[in-house]
């Protein structure tokens, strides 16, 4: 349900997936915002879930619009609440997925550019969303890609 004014906050959490794209050596994708997107910072390639849109299909869409690449396998991780930081913003539901992808990055213009960063490297990017927090958790959790895991969804 969505407030009749004129910034239509919704009354619910909107949820949202976050695509954590590991390299080979255990790096994460992130992108800078474009001015065009109005939020600016670096973040995870991912967003909102479309109503009658399953996760499969938005992780599948939002991966490929974003970064052009696809996804090969995703795994649930966790999830983070985005709680609203003044009136009148949104409370979102960040659903994290770590994805094996094929490709070459060709981002398109929510984003002026990318990086491959790793924990060492994370604190030189100004990152929006809460973002840091889930990376500093992923790599905490040591988690290989690779591995055979049956938190695999796709």
């Amino acid at each position: 349900m969505l407030r009749e004014d004129e910034n239509s906050v919704s009354a619910f959490a909107v949820p949202v997936v976050r695509l954590i794209l590991p390299d080979e050596g255990g790096r994460v994708l992130l992108l800078e915002r474009s001015e065009k997107s109005s939020y600016g910072g670096w973040c995870l390639p991912g967003g909102k879930i479309d109503y009658g849109e399953t996760l499969e299909d938005v992780i599948g869409r939002e991966l490929k619009e974003e970064t052009g690449l696809e996804t090969s396998s995703v795994r649930f991780l966790f999830f983070q609440d985005g709680l609203p930081n003044k009136p009148n913003s949104t409370h979102y539901l960040n659903l994290y997925f770590e994805c094996l992808w094929t490709g070459t990055v060709a981002l398109n213009d929510e984003s002026d550019q990318y990086s491959w960063v790793d924990k060492e490297t994370i604190s030189q990017y100004l990152i929006a969303f809460g973002n840091e927090k889930a990376l500093i958790a992923y790599w905490a959790m040591n988690l290989s890609p690779k591995r055979s895991d049956t938190r695999w969804i796709l």
